[in-house]
C-alpha cells in the first residue's frame, strides 16, 4: 500500500518517518519529496507499506498524530493520472 504523508516538518528525514512506520509493519520504501532547485523538504512523503492490512493500520495510526510539532495528514495515496501503474 501506498501512503501519503503531509504536513511534515521541514527537517524530517526519510529514517525519520521509517520508523515512525514500522511500529505498525514493514515499510518496503520511503520518499521524501523535495525540492528540485533548492533540495529542501516540500514537506509531504509517500511510505510504502508491504501489506494493505498493516498500510491500514498505519493511517489509522499516524493521521493526526504530531510529529516534530505539526499534526500530520496521512491518507492512502492517490494514483496519479499522469503516469503508469505503480504496481
Amino acid at each position: 500500500m501506498n501512503i501519503y504523508v503531509g504536513n511534515l516538518p521541514y527537517e524530517t528525514t526519510e529514517d525519520d518517518l521509517r520508523q515512525a512506520f514500522e511500529a505498525h509493519g514493514e515499510v518496503t520504501s520511503v520518499q521524501l519529496i523535495v525540492d528540485r532547485y533548492t533540495g529542501k523538504s516540500r514537506g509531504f512523503a509517500f511510505v510504502e507499506m508491504s501489506d494493505d492490512s498493516a498500510g491500514q493500520t498505519a493511517i489509522d495510526a499516524v493521521n493526526g498524530a504530531d510529529f516534530g510539532g505539526r499534526q500530520l495528514k496521512v491518507t492512502k495515496a492517490n494514483r496519479s493520472e499522469g503516469g503508469p501503474p505503480r504496481d
